[in-house]
């Protein structure tokens, strides 16, 4: 529960509304997230976190945390370019710390860890903004290769030239 209410607070602004029910058919939940049924479905393999209900039909019946977790892989993969694995762990170590707040590290290690993840992070973000620059700048023209030509003897009347 603590993690849908982190979840909704940290897209506020841009998510869509979510409809006051209990559940969710597939078709509803791709609805308002904008995705298509199969990636939800697949999504549901690669995440852990994601299980709808099924009803005895075998209909996928989602809760509205599930739709706000769709709506976080969403912003995490979509958005800021995260892989699907990247987004799993990056879910795992959100639900790791909700569940540590009990807990904190001794003697402000976990400040410190923090602080080593987001330097480590901010390393990898200029060195991708550098990459993407040299990938967008005009490539320098390479000199032109001059074509060989071979001087074509004037015809002889016979088909051996070298024997005449």
């Amino acid at each position: 529960m603590l993690m849908a209410a982190q979840l909704s607070r940290r897209r506020a602004p841009e998510s869509p509304s979510i409809p006051d029910r209990l559940y969710f058919k597939i078709g509803d939940v791709a609805r308002i997230c904008g995705l298509e049924t199969y990636v939800l479905r697949f999504w549901e393999t690669q995440f852990p976190q994601l299980k709808p209900n099924k009803s005895g039909t075998g209909q996928r019946l989602y809760r509205r945390r599930d739709v706000e977790l769709v709506l976080e892989i969403k912003r995490l993969v979509h958005s800021e370019g995260y892989t699907l694995p990247g987004a799993r762990q990056a879910l795992e170590l959100e639900h790791r710390q909700g569940t540590q707040t009990s807990l904190p590290l001794p003697g402000g290690e976990q400040r410190k860890r923090r602080d080593a993840v987001s330097a480590v992070i901010g390393h990898a973000r200029a060195e991708l903004r550098e990459i993407a620059s040299l990938l967008t700048s005009p490539v320098a023209e390479r000199p032109r290769r001059t074509t060989r030509l071979t001087a074509i003897p004037p015809p002889t009347g016979s088909l051996f030239p070298a024997n005449q």
